[in-house]
């Protein structure tokens, strides 16, 4: 069996972008883990007045392409390869959940499917190898807004919604993703939230999908996964070094 070196996760990402109540906004402190509630009429962006609704052009979003520049290091994260067998094993358990094209509106915290329709699902390892490729530019989205997340990740809660593809939340993503994949639809997105038991990064990457994005990957474990195979996470709150380890 082929031995998976695994290089130390904090060495692969940067500076972190925080957590956004709509895309392009300034990121808000967080009192308490909770969901954000997102209204129907349109948001404007910090740079408009209050009641102006969203342009045609498109907005200007901060550290919208993240660049994974530094070298691979030579030691592991410190797991050892039976043990990211197992992550990558429950990372695609079958949990009896069938895959579906439509968006998923309430009830986003349970099992979710191990496919989906129009992209596929990465596992840890695949994920840090993939970063491993600074040149593929790809793009890491943290749709959970919660009080920890992937260094260097850029928020799209907004995304994680249901609703319908052709709702506000889907013209507004589009306008967003044209900007920071500069046109390119086979540009490699990696969306998350907290787990296997979050159908929010689901929503947001079938959201992807249904924009024509061919390269759209699904990072079912999420958070929790991240942690289990040793990787860094920091606080939205700030620009300091990772959180320790739960």
């Amino acid at each position: 069996m082929k031995t998976l070196r695994l290089i130390p996760l904090a060495c692969l990402l940067a500076a972190p972008v925080l957590a956004q109540d709509t895309f392009g906004s300034a990121p808000q402190p967080q009192q308490q883990q909770q969901q954000p509630a997102y209204p129907q009429q349109q948001p404007a962006y910090p740079q408009q007045q209050q009641q102006q609704p969203y342009p045609q052009q498109q907005p200007a979003y901060p550290q919208q392409q993240p660049a994974y520049t530094q070298p691979p290091a030579q030691q592991g994260p410190g797991q050892n390869n039976d043990a990211m067998a197992r992550l990558m094993q429950a990372e695609r358990q079958d949990m009896g959940v069938p895959a579906t094209a439509q968006l998923k509106s309430g009830g986003l915290h349970g099992p979710t499917p191990n496919q989906l329709p129009g992209g596929r699902l990465v596992t840890t390892p695949e994920l840090v190898q993939l970063l491993q490729n600074p040149q593929q530019g790809t793009l890491v989205f943290d749709v959970l807004g919660g009080p920890q997340m992937l260094p260097n990740a850029i928020a799209v809660v907004p995304a994680s919604q249901g609703g319908s593809f052709e709702d506000q939340v889907q013209r507004e993503f589009g306008q967003y993703l044209q900007q920071v994949t500069q046109g390119r639809k086979d540009r490699p997105m990696v969306f998350y939230c907290q787990s296997s038991q979050c159908w929010m990064s689901y929503n947001a990457a079938l959201r992807a999908t249904r924009l024509g994005y061919t390269n759209v990957l699904w990072y079912r474990g999420g958070i929790e996964a991240w942690q289990q195979a040793g990787g860094p996470l920091v606080s939205p709150q700030g620009q300091g070094g990772p959180t320790q380890q739960r």
